[in-house]
């Protein structure tokens, strides 16, 4: 064992002792940062505009702070990118973190010198926490590869703005920087298919012991791979035993991806985002995300089916409930302020607080009423490929069909397989019986001869990589929506293929 590997285990023991604190006092750890948030932002410019300063509970923040997303706060954002001190936390942001906007275009998100530990430390404790559960630490005398986007920074209104990976690539510790590949100049390169090209040079040979990076890019890594050595991950990286993934759902790649590597390796799901870091998989036997209570994030909660409302329920952590879909809500010391995120997560224990991400609030199908969200589709597919174990699934999004007839408009499923299944009627039948289970609106039009049953469209495996190429976000930190209430994603994918 080498020394990395010997002296995180009394690290990863004495961080675990230290999370048991806010873990035992999940409550009052959240009332302390929400009275600590509105203390240090008072006198900010969004403070004055919505009077910090005589806020005492969370009923009076409700009244005074809306929930908004990027575009309710635009006007602030702006501000902060012309250069402007003091608008949303006091000074100026350290960085601006760029991410793409379903409706608000490039998005500028402030990372400052109190938050940016939250990303930093997030990630660190995650790994140190699978060292103290499970005792396994010699990854660390290994190499590490974060599939991530490139660390190059420009500048905005005089703040270092680039991609989140990028940005956390500047703050990968001293102690892990010989391990860490790929190298920063293969990092930089902007094409996707050329980097991987570059990272697949550096890495090959070379002792890897840990994979982190969004599954579907990272089966693309082990195509690659395989293509040029005509062996399987296992082989080619017997050491590999760690894979450290978010920002999707891994439960319709876990297939593919093991049966590519050859076998099972142990991995970690984390919740990231630009806006900041929110939890982190804590036991290898339980899927559960623990939720990060102590980390500059005051959460609010608001029940799924009631976003849309004018006035929603906004929960604080104490008032959760297992079972039930909500809205993640955050004000933090970043200076979002009832930042809403899109995400929606179902918590499935409250000792500790532990929760899943189940999809995005505005990626739902509802042309017909049924309010299908991506939580749905994803289990109807993972429940049917049980049932097919000799397909295997690339990539999916689902769209709705409308048609003229009556009873005709129906589900169209676009399915990118590397193996399809031998019998496609019954597969989608299957498929269409698990979505039934899973929605109860959706059944009641089937049943009620407003919608068919749904219909799969097989398309090439290379199919989804080609579409996110053509827009630009092929690789990196980007993914597919798994289902619109439009076509848009869907006509596409058909005339590129077709």
């Amino acid at each position: 064992m080498g020394i990395k590997a010997f002296l995180s285990k009394p690290l990863a023991a004495a961080t675990h002792r230290r999370n048991q604190v806010w873990i035992q006092q999940p409550i009052e750890t959240q009332a302390t940062i929400f009275k600590q948030l509105l203390t240090r932002a008072a006198n900010t410019a969004f403070g004055r505009d919505h009077g910090f300063a005589n806020i005492k509970t969370h009923a009076n923040y409700v009244q005074a702070v809306p929930v908004r997303d990027y575009e309710g706060l635009k006007s602030y954002f702006d501000r902060i990118k012309k250069g402007e001190p003091d608008i949303m936390w006091p000074g100026k942001p350290i960085y601006l973190a760029k991410t793409s906007g379903t409706t608000s275009g490039t998005k500028y998100i402030p990372i400052t010198h109190d938050s940016i530990p939250n990303h930093i430390n997030g990630a660190k404790e995650a790994l140190l926490n699978y060292i103290h559960e499970t005792g396994k630490s010699r990854f660390l005398d290994g190499k590490l590869i974060f599939l991530s986007g490139s660390p190059e920074l420009e500048e905005v209104g005089g703040i270092k703005t680039g991609r989140l990976s990028g940005i956390a690539n500047h703050h990968v510790p001293g102690y892990l920087r010989t391990n860490q590949l790929p190298s920063y100049r293969t990092n930089c390169i902007e094409d996707w298919e050329t980097k991987l090209d570059a990272i697949i040079n550096e890495t090959l040979n070379r002792k890897m012991t840990l994979i982190s990076g969004i599954p579907p890019w990272v089966q693309m890594y082990f195509d690659r791979i395989m293509q040029r050595t005509g062996r399987p991950i296992k082989d080619v990286f017997p050491d590999f035993s760690l894979f450290v993934y978010g920002g999707v759902n891994f439960a319709p790649y876990q297939n593919k991806l093991f049966q590519t590597i050859g076998r099972p390796v142990d991995s970690i799901e984390l919740f990231p985002a630009s806006e900041g870091f929110f939890a982190y998989q804590n036991q290898q036997h339980d899927p559960g995300l623990l939720l990060l209570l102590n980390s500059g994030i005051f959460y609010e909660f608001i029940p799924a089916d009631e976003y849309f409302n004018p006035n929603p329920t906004r929960l604080t952590i104490g008032q959760v409930e297992t079972g039930v879909n909500y809205a993640l809500v955050v004000s933090s010391n970043a200076g979002l302020w009832s930042y809403s995120l899109g995400d929606t997560v179902k918590f499935t224990s409250t000792r500790p607080y532990k929760l899943l991400v189940t999809g995005r609030i505005k990626h739902f199908i509802s042309a017909f009423g049924e309010h299908v969200i991506g939580e749905e589709v994803e289990k109807a597919l993972q429940q049917t490929m049980t049932k097919f174990p000799e397909a295997e699934v690339v990539e999916f999004t689902v769209a709705p069909l409308v048609s003229a007839g009556e009873g005709q408009s129906h589900h169209e499923w676009l399915i990118a397989f590397s193996r399809p299944p031998q019998d496609l009627p019954a597969f989608e039948k299957e498929l269409d019986e698990q979505l039934r289970q899973q929605n109860t609106y959706y059944d009641d039009l089937i049943a009620g001869n407003i919608l068919a049953t749904l219909k799969v469209k097989i398309l090439p495996a290379h199919a989804f990589q080609e579409y996110m190429r053509t827009i630009g976000k092929l690789g990196g930190q980007n993914k597919v929506p798994r289902l619109s209430n439009d076509r848009n994603i869907a006509d596409k994918l058909i005339s590129q293929n077709s």
